[in-house]
């Protein structure tokens, strides 16, 4: 498999000179550094090509990295039914420098790009409608951002004994966890309160 991947990324990258910078295999699947500017015609060539066909736009999300001088990395996942591979296409921006939408390839992009908008501040440049999507009304900052601070903003919520929206101080509450195994799926040896029956079989 991982030849495959390592023959598909050298297709991809002899294909698109210039718009690729480069790939790699990681986690069993292809990553591809492409060109913020030129992400819509890589993302055109990854749908049309015939090795390719990664016709299945999974998600679009942002990673921040804010001691990088291009702090932000905007990330793809397709997938190709054809050929069952999936790749990871990234492309690096910073506050200012829009990325070209893609909706015009994948219409379904349109929600993640306004979700990477709202939670990093990254900006789509030709994308039809970019607002916030999750985030209150009037909400300053982007909350995802590694810098972004944990104190001094407020939440709306409706409350249902005042039966009226409420304004009230963020807080972020999480306990200490101490987890005394290694893998949640392998469970404890002790048996947890409502689990007998479970354990007992």
């Amino acid at each position: 498999m991982s030849a495959d991947l390592e023959s598909l990324g050298a297709h991809i990258a002899a294909s698109l000179p210039g718009a690729v910078t480069g790939t790699s295999i990681a986690f069993g699947e292809l990553t591809v550094q492409a060109e913020a500017a030129e992400i819509v015609r890589v993302l055109t060539f990854l749908r049309n090509d015939p090795k390719c066909l990664f016709v299945n736009f999974t998600d679009l999300c942002g990673v921040d990295y804010p001691q990088r001088e291009r702090r932000f990395d905007v990330v793809y996942h397709l997938l190709s039914p054809r050929h069952n591979v999936r790749v990871r296409v990234k492309v690096q921006t910073d506050e200012v420098t829009p990325v070209p939408s893609v909706i015009s390839v994948f219409p379904a992009a349109n929600w993640f790009e306004r979700e990477a908008y709202d939670f990093y501040g990254v900006i789509f440049s030709g994308h039809p409608d970019l607002r916030r999507i999750l985030t209150d009304y009037g909400f300053e900052g982007h909350p995802l951002r590694k810098d972004f601070p944990l104190t001094g903003f407020v939440e709306v919520r409706y409350d249902d004994e005042q039966k009226r929206v409420v304004y009230e101080p963020v807080r972020l509450n999480q306990e200490f966890r101490n987890f005394d195994f290694l893998s949640p799926w392998e469970g404890t040896d002790y048996v947890l309160p409502g689990d007998e029956k479970a354990k007992a079989n």
